[in-house]
């Protein structure tokens, strides 16, 4: 945090519309991937300099233009001046600290989406922003981590040409980009449920003092999801109700679809989040129990002991005239009486079900 807050302050006194990178140190390297597509063909390369992609502004066929690697604010800036985009929509991409959004330009629309992947070796979620412009015939993304996405379902349907992505226009391309992303949301939820359910079982059985610390994380986790899903149902809230001229009708009920997913992983959030909150009373209450468990053995101890230490201090006086001192079997009537109070007392507490 402390990082972050200091890269925002560089931007203190700039004016609107100023690139500077916000975001972690991802890799220097800089990817731009193309694929070109119709019904009847499809064309993919790897570009080498951001200037192959502008040719395809104008071109009858469906362009993505995946940009992975917003550190270099430079080539982001020449695909602003190409594609026409605000300056404060490029400022927004190389911030990644963005709030899920959409904003529409009337000749482009940008959407702002949170894209989670987990990390099953230190149990936890890593955001990654991605961006997406869609114009009448294109789409830019623009990811800060180069490798790897979840888009490669999406690539492999391009190249097989499997279901109508190929049929559709660029608003379909956005349709399915998104869904890959909410669909993945489902993935991450599933490892965590998976987690919590070892968990429960483990509290049960022998809690400890590190599960605190893995519920702790889990919180967070699912406070990351909720940060990211929630404003996600605005966003497709819009975009399904067909209020931007850039969505076909056709394409609206396919937006709806997320919306009822990003429902589902709301409600799915909320559930988790509940059952963290009760682990966490459980875990409480189990030390609560114990320690009233402890307490109530030493209770009884020392409760036996009472009357013994009584009789102790009795025949522990020196005064010189006390009877049973002289008596030959006292000392072993002594040890039977004590036994004996011990023994009725142990009695009684059975009986009443303190032990």
């Amino acid at each position: 945090m402390p990082k972050l807050l200091k890269k925002r302050s560089q931007k203190a006194g700039l004016p609107p519309g100023s690139l500077v990178y916000i975001g972690s140190e991802q890799s220097e390297k800089v990817k731009i991937r193309l694929i070109d597509y119709s019904d009847k063909k499809i064309r993919e390369k790897e570009l080498k300099t951001v200037e192959e992609c502008f040719p395809f502004k104008e071109t009858p066929t469906v362009t993505w233009i995946d940009i992975d690697g917003i550190k270099h604010t430079e080539i982001i800036e020449k695909i602003g001046k190409c594609f026409g985009l605000h300056p404060l929509v490029l400022e927004d991409i190389v911030n990644t600290e963005q709030r899920p959004k959409i904003e529409d330009f009337k000749n482009y629309v940008f959407i702002v989406l949170k894209m989670l992947s987990y990390d099953e070796k230190h149990a936890d979620i890593k955001v990654e922003q991605v961006s997406l412009i869609l114009g009448r015939n294109f789409v830019i993304s623009f990811q800060d981590n180069v490798e790897g996405d979840v888009f490669d379902n999406v690539r492999q349907r391009l190249r097989t040409n499997r279901g109508r992505l190929r049929k559709m226009g660029a608003d379909y391309l956005v349709y399915s980009l998104m869904d890959a992303i909410v669909d993945n949301y489902f993935i991450i939820l599933e490892k965590i449920g998976e987690r919590i359910e070892d968990m429960e079982d483990e509290l049960l059985l022998k809690p400890h003092a590190e599960i605190i610390k893995e519920i702790n994380k889990l919180k967070r986790s699912t406070i990351f999801l909720r940060k990211s899903v929630w404003p996600l149902r605005e966003v497709v809230s819009i975009m399904e109700r067909g209020e931007i001229p850039l969505i076909k009708k056709e394409t609206t009920v396919y937006f709806r679809d997320i919306y009822d997913h990003s429902i589902q992983i709301i409600d799915n959030i909320e559930t988790l989040r509940d059952i963290l909150a009760g682990m966490l009373e459980i875990y409480l209450s189990s030390l609560s129990y114990k320690m009233n468990e402890i307490m109530k053995v030493l209770t009884i101890i020392a409760t036996i002991f009472i009357p013994l230490t009584f009789v102790v201090g009795i025949y522990g006086m020196n005064f010189h005239y006390m009877p049973e001192l002289e008596w030959h079997w006292g000392y072993p009537l002594v040890w039977l009486a004590m036994l004996f109070i011990a023994g009725m007392m142990l009695y009684y507490f059975r009986r009443k079900q303190w032990m």
